[in-house]
């Protein structure tokens, strides 16, 4: 997928390697990185190829078994807060990816013309909204050198995980986003 041999958003190794190169990795740790730590969400597609006994594959994961691959999330540990759902949104992901891009989940970006084109792709992603959407772009192409033109106009504007080039950055995004939260209440 690119040149960086790793993303350092969890504490294990052997995760950040994942998820530099397999784009279908990154793709899945954004998918589960909502409501639940950010560093945990990004190690859940490595838990699954550990509980699959083999490399992510969408076209694999489209087709598993919906009650055993539920049980998959529910580990232990469990790879998120809520285990079912996001076993569903993950096989609906991979479902998209396998019927539109031939199964590669690079191809959504590789293949794009254009940041908005990309943009519009990943919101047209189940459970990519807006937010998410913006946020993966800037990943992309600020930490992975990986976005078509014109990514730096629809990529998120505030502090993200993007921004995250050493672990402890996660702690100074968490309390950026903490205080963004603070103000808007205010």
């Amino acid at each position: 997928m690119s040149s960086v041999e790793s993303l350092p958003w969890t504490v294990d190794e052997n995760t950040n390697r994942l998820l530099a190169p397999d784009g279908l990795a990154l793709l899945l740790g954004m998918l589960l990185d909502q409501q639940f730590p950010m560093e945990r969400a990004f190690f859940g597609p490595y838990l699954l190829t550990q509980r699959m006994g083999r490399d992510l594959d969408a076209a694999v994961i489209a087709e598993y078994p919906e009650e055993e691959l539920a049980a998959i999330f529910r580990g232990p540990p469990v790879i998120h807060r809520y285990p079912a759902a996001m076993a569903t949104r993950t096989q609906e992901v991979c479902r998209t990816v396998r019927d539109s891009y031939d199964a590669n989940a690079e191809a959504i970006w590789t293949t794009a013309s254009s940041g908005p084109e990309l943009l519009a792709r990943l919101k047209a992603l189940p459970g990519f909204g807006d937010a998410k959407s913006r946020i993966f772009v800037g990943i992309l192409g600020k930490r992975l050198g990986a976005a078509p033109p014109g990514w730096e106009e629809v990529a998120a504007d505030w502090p993200s995980i993007a921004d995250v080039a050493v672990w402890e950055d996660v702690l100074v995004v968490r309390e950026q986003k903490r205080l963004m939260k603070a103000k808007g209440r205010t």
